[in-house]
């Protein structure tokens, strides 16, 4: 495993890399491995020894880091100054700031929030070509250039290896309220969520756990708004029941299990399922014949589900409805035939290779990993 302590290291490896053909996998905090088919040919370049904050300035909400500082060591760090990242990362303990940009996964605000490429400023990388580059700026307001730094959320690195990252970071709400109904239906869930996210309640996040029987809303802010948007939610709600009002502590470990899928434990097969909200409860009672858990969250936009459903009739339902299908976890033989990544139609899988071919004409990120053809045109 190389493991570098510089950007300099980086252009060393892979300029030797280069001229050796070699394929090398970017390596975080590890704990995205299941991810894709394994990668044995493929050389680890682990960027943990590049680590540390270059500087942050609460009062301009920005923060500078080293790609492989610990995401559990950023957010100590913000929590002190009473800040957070509001797109309220999913991950799993151990993940660096870089591979929470690499895979692009968003926890339960992001209906509110934001993604993780909404906050994501800048960068420092190493590309393909074994050449050093930047993107972005250090500030909020910046427009100059291509907008490199969405490109580089969700794209597994298979296009550089970040060095160095500069996100927006937010105060943490002074408050927090979960209002929580037990025992309601799929069906009534998803029209309590529906209609909450219609309301001018401001709602940070809604959520909905069939095997717990709970269906969450969560308020932020200051303590007056929170208050008087609880009461708008219970009236304009009222004909699901009276929710039980949970405050901050109690309501985050509510909201634990939607975190990285929790919920569904160590199931060996776990598909996230990005779709459009109202086709949501569609999907769910189409893979159910196959039985299976799942949770909704995103107020029903996004589904974990661990369906043994086969995975050809899995992507088939979910894009007839307009969304897309990402094999988070599955067993190795699974996940050697099965692509993670949702397969995407001619023409923009064809982009999407050139704009790697650009960033990676050798192809030292390409590994196997996602089943893909990169060099096709």
């Amino acid at each position: 495993m190389h493991q570098p302590q510089t950007p300099e290291d980086i252009v060393a490896i892979l300029t030797d890399a280069a001229a050796r053909k070699a394929t090398v996998e970017i390596v975080g905090g590890g704990t995205r491995r299941s991810f894709g088919a394994s990668t044995p040919d493929a050389e680890q370049l682990a960027t943990t020894a590049l680590s540390g904050i270059i500087s942050y300035d609460p009062a301009e909400l920005v923060l500078t880091v080293k790609a492989g500082t610990p995401l559990a060591e950023l957010e100590a760090a913000l929590a002190e100054c009473g800040q957070a990242f509001l797109f309220e990362p999913n991950t799993a303990p151990g993940s660096t700031i870089g591979g929470v940009i690499g895979s692009g996964l968003s926890g339960s605000r992001r209906v509110s929030g934001g993604a993780v490429r909404d906050h994501l400023l800048g960068f420092e990388a190493v590309s393909g070509r074994a050449e050093r580059f930047k993107a972005g700026g250090k500030v909020v307001k910046n427009v100059t250039g291509y907008d490199l730094s969405k490109l580089m959320c969700g794209a597994w690195g298979r296009l550089a290896v970040l060095t160095e990252v500069t996100l927006k970071v937010l105060p943490n709400p002074t408050q927090s309220l979960t209002l929580v109904w037990t025992a309601l239906d799929d069906a009534a869930a998803w029209d309590l969520m529906g209609e909450a996210m219609r309301l001018p309640a401001d709602v940070a996040a809604a959520a909905h756990d069939p095997q717990r029987g709970v269906t969450l809303l969560r308020i932020e802010g200051f303590g007056p708004s929170v208050g008087a948007r609880a009461i708008l939610l219970k009236g304009a709600l009222a004909r699901f029941g009276v929710p039980q009002e949970i405050a901050a502590e109690e309501g985050a470990l509510l909201w634990r299990p939607f975190a990285n899928a929790a919920a569904l434990g160590q199931s060996p097969t776990i598909w996230r399922l990005s779709v459009p909200r109202k086709e949501g409860l569609g999907i769910v009672h189409a893979l159910a014949r196959d039985g299976g858990q799942w949770i909704a969250d995103w107020a029903g936009g996004l589904i974990h589900h661990d369906t043994q459903s086969d995975p050809a009739m899995v992507r088939a339902t979910v894009t007839a409805a307009g969304g897309h299908a990402m094999l988070l976890r599955a067993p190795d033989d699974v996940r050697a035939h099965v692509p993670a990544q949702h397969p995407l139609p001619q023409g923009e899988a064809a982009l999407a290779a050139r704009i790697r071919r650009a960033f990676d004409p050798a192809g030292l990120f390409e590994t196997g990993r996602f089943l893909d053809q990169p060099h096709a045109d």
